[in-house]
């Protein structure tokens, strides 16, 4: 188990060294994974910015959802979700969900637009893959976005997701992948959902440690970029 989610990313920015200083982008997807990018993105000396995607729940059990939906409106559903969910009713979740997204873009990003990620090496983070559609939805983000190469890395996913993302990401970085995989939340010690504000004070601090790197010029920034440090 990981103690927490700072704990978890910094075992996972281990399993990701090799993306050190080499101008990488690490994107968050909130809430839960936030900090856990921030630890990859200050290991690796990496960019850092958030990318808000949304699970698409169940209009009768919105703990589980058949697809997600990302900012771009790029929109990854789960093998057979039009048997289980009419068409109309589909489409009436995914407008909900966008209107979430657009509230998180601006409370949580403050209304700017994603970094640029063309040509780049993208890092998506979060805090655990369970049936891996938002983890989905924000790798064809990504890729429409013209990414170089697009890794999927978080703490903690079952063999059977690890598996189906390998063939939608370029590369998959798991630290634990149990067989008996049943819920994020049961990896961790030290568990709770994610309020906006510890999100924005997280975000904040990292940017502010960032800025402060910047110019005093130590350590060296070789992987950041100053498009990716907010105002």
């Amino acid at each position: 188990m990981f103690r927490d989610r700072s704990d978890a990313g910094e075992q996972l920015a281990g399993e990701l060294e090799e993306y050190r200083d080499r101008n990488a982008l690490v994107l968050a997807i909130p809430r839960g994974g936030v900090e856990v990018g921030v630890r990859v993105a200050d290991h690796l000396n990496a960019g850092f910015s958030i990318i808000i995607t949304r699970k698409l729940p169940f209009p009768d059990n919105p703990e589980a959802g058949f697809g997600a939906i990302a900012e771009d409106g790029s929109t990854y559903m789960i093998e057979g979700a039009e048997r289980w969910v009419p068409g109309e009713v589909i489409e009436e979740v995914k407008k909900e969900q966008i209107r979430e997204v657009e509230r998180r873009k601006q409370t949580l990003r403050g209304g700017r637009e994603l970094p640029e990620i063309a040509d780049r090496t993208v890092i998506l983070v979060d805090d655990g893959i369970a049936m891996g559609s938002t983890m989905g939805a924000s790798i064809l983000c990504c890729r429409n976005l013209g990414a170089g190469r697009v890794v999927a890395a978080a703490p903690v996913a079952g063999p059977d997701t690890v598996s189906r993302l390998e063939d939608e990401a370029d590369e998959v970085v798991v630290v634990e992948k149990p067989k008996f995989f049943r819920a994020v939340a049961r990896s961790y010690r030290n568990w709770y959902d994610v309020p906006d504000r510890e999100v924005i004070e997280i975000i904040a601090d990292h940017h502010r440690n960032r800025k402060r790197q910047i110019s005093t010029g130590a350590p060296e920034n070789t992987g950041g970029g100053q498009e990716e440090i907010w105002k």
